[in-house]
């Protein structure tokens, strides 16, 4: 913000970074519409990184666990126990753990990227595969909604129990509007506004430093180091907010599970 706020100085007026400069060049010229990108290689090498650990960690298999095998159970035991099964409920939760244990490291180590040098870039800041997962989220809850109900699922997710028949005429466009239109657009503009949101500040962060300490003043390149503060717990926060991002979309995702298993009882 300091940076943001001074007036042009000795080497030109400051100029912070936009959202292009997170679309890095293309690394070849084939692949995609763009070429294939840094983002494709840090999706893929997602899948890679969580392959491997999760199969060296079950490799073993033993009584008294190693510290791998301790850490790859502790990981797989919070999705399966503490998002699955305490959301979902003992006695469907099981089949839908693969998903949304996928869905959680898959998205934790694509936004971990953005804390980590040399990669430094949340996949998730662009907005195309948090729309995916969305989509694939959102086909699946219906699907299981239809699986179980039938037809008649659109019917109980969109008309409430109890509710007068008098008021029904507002009451129902606003639950289609809701569930079927504005819940996937929120699940997936919540993961990707946040990522791009937190990186596009560590950027202008460190644009400003680089900034400052270019600056002929020593009193601009002292405030440097106050924007290195500001950088380094924005950072830090960055990090905690990777995190949890992951785990609400996951929790979100087994809400709308739960709530398409049980609509007739909602």
């Amino acid at each position: 913000m300091i940076a943001l706020a001074l007036p042009a100085q000795d080497s030109g007026e400051f100029t912070p970074p936009g959202i292009n400069e997170m679309h890095l060049p293309a690394i070849l010229p084939w692949g995609a519409a763009e070429g294939f990108s840094k983002q494709m290689l840090l999706v893929l090498l997602s899948v890679v990184f969580i392959a491997v650990f999760f199969v060296l960690a079950a490799r073993k298999q033993q009584l008294v666990p190693g510290k791998l095998q301790f850490a790859g159970e502790a990981a797989y035991g919070f999705v399966r126990n503490g998002i699955a099964k305490d959301i979902i409920g003992g006695k469907d939760f099981i089949k839908y753990v693969p998903l949304l244990f996928s869905l959680f490291f898959f998205i934790l180590v694509n936004n971990i990227y953005g804390a980590i040098p040399f990669f430094q870039l949340p996949t998730f800041s662009h907005v195309g595969g948090a729309y995916v997962l969305a989509g694939i989220v959102y086909f699946t809850w219906i699907a299981i909604g239809v699986k179980k109900n039938g037809l008649r699922y659109f019917k109980l997710a969109t008309v409430p129990s109890g509710v007068p028949w008098y008021i029904l005429p507002i009451v129902i466009p606003i639950e289609i509007i809701s569930n079927f239109l504005v819940r996937p657009v929120t699940h997936s503009l919540r993961l990707f506004a946040t990522m791009l949101a937190g990186h596009l500040i560590v950027m202008i962060a460190g644009y400003g430093i680089e900034f400052l300490v270019m600056q002929e003043n020593i009193l601009l390149k002292g405030s440097s180091l106050l924007v290195l503060a500001g950088a380094i717990a924005m950072y830090m926060l960055e990090a905690l907010i990777m995190v949890l991002q992951a785990y609400v979309f996951t929790l979100l995702t087994a809400i709308y599970i739960e709530g398409a298993l049980h609509a007739d009882s909602h």
